[in-house]
């Protein structure tokens, strides 16, 4: 008679403990796929995409974070292949663009100019701790824009921001939330676009879009659209089906007469500025300000997590 071959070991698939030191926050529970919350799998996938970099002298320590692993993985899917080589077309794309000068050397003279006719800034923090980003495609003057600027200035400063998100402003938010925040809440008004302008600067929007998608994937937290023409609103429609429906659910857009309400629901009023609805009006405009965790001023009192138990969306 012959024996039963043994079972297969079942391989382990719970969930990873919370490494030491990641969150003072005892309530915090992180999502799926982040630190604190990986299977044994995704642990493994982790530890060997570090391992090859390592491996290979790619590594870089103090840029190269668990963390910031995590968010190429996420962006493949667990794929370490595709991951990997993800994070090194990204690691080549920081050479080529001359990210490293950027970080040391960049000084955006026109910042106060520019911001008459391309707001772009960062401001205060939303209910879950996430850095506010807002961009007012609508008060674009392309042509005064141009007469003081350039695309690749715009650029650089798009990258410069973000890296100093990654430096300083994700890392104070982290200390006011007493837990990891990794994401952003952003702002996009469209008020007043109009698609003549927009066509004229498409070639910086989809450049800077594929920026943040290929070189700072998995940082989108919230992301609000609004005073959205109903054209956009017809398109979007279609687009969406073409989204992974994670990231359709991170996106809300609204029109100009319902989206001061749920802006409210995830921003406290005294940090979302009082054109979009809150009590904010910095000294010198909002716009210009930075304001927030990162200038050690503290969360604003009701700053707290919607949900205590549930950790920011990304």
């Amino acid at each position: 008679m012959t024996t039963p071959a043994p079972a297969p070991a079942q391989i382990n698939l719970e969930a990873v403990p919370m490494p030491p030191g990641v969150t003072l926050d005892p309530t915090y529970k992180p999502p799926p796929r982040y630190l604190g919350n990986l299977t044994v799998v995704e642990q493994h996938t982790l530890d060997k995409l570090r391992k090859e970099l390592q491996d290979e002298g790619h590594f870089v320590s103090e840029r190269m974070t668990d963390s910031t692993l995590l968010r190429f993985l996420r962006a493949r899917n667990f794929d370490l292949a595709k991951s990997k080589e993800m994070f090194l077309s990204a690691e080549k794309w920081r050479k080529d663009f001359g990210v490293d000068d950027i970080i040391k050397n960049f000084d955006f003279k026109e910042k106060a100019e520019v911001d008459k006719y391309y707001p772009q800034f960062y401001h205060k923090t939303d209910k879950d701790g996430r850095p506010i980003y807002v961009e007012r495609l609508g008060k674009l003057d392309v042509k005064a824009l141009y007469s003081i600027t350039t695309q690749e200035r715009q650029l650089q400063r798009l990258v410069f921001e973000y890296e100093r998100s990654f430096i300083t402003r994700l890392p104070a938010c982290t200390t006011a939330s007493h837990r990891p925040i990794e994401t952003f809440c952003t702002i996009l008004d469209l008020g007043g676009v109009s698609l003549s302008n927009f066509y004229r600067v498409k070639d910086f929007v989809m450049e800077a879009a594929g920026i943040g998608q290929n070189r700072y994937p998995e940082t989108m937290g919230k992301f609000y659209i609004i005073n959205a023409p109903w054209t956009f609103t017809a398109v979007w429609s279609v687009i969406k089906g073409w989204l992974d429906p994670v990231t359709v659910a991170k996106i809300d857009i609204m029109g100009s007469s319902d989206y001061k309400e749920k802006l409210l629901k995830q921003i406290p009023p005294q940090n979302l500025p009082k054109e979009f609805g809150g009590v904010c009006e910095c000294v010198g405009g909002c716009s210009l300000s930075d304001a927030g965790p990162w200038k050690g001023e503290s969360a604003a009192p009701d700053a707290t997590p919607a949900a205590t138990s549930a950790a920011p969306a990304t």
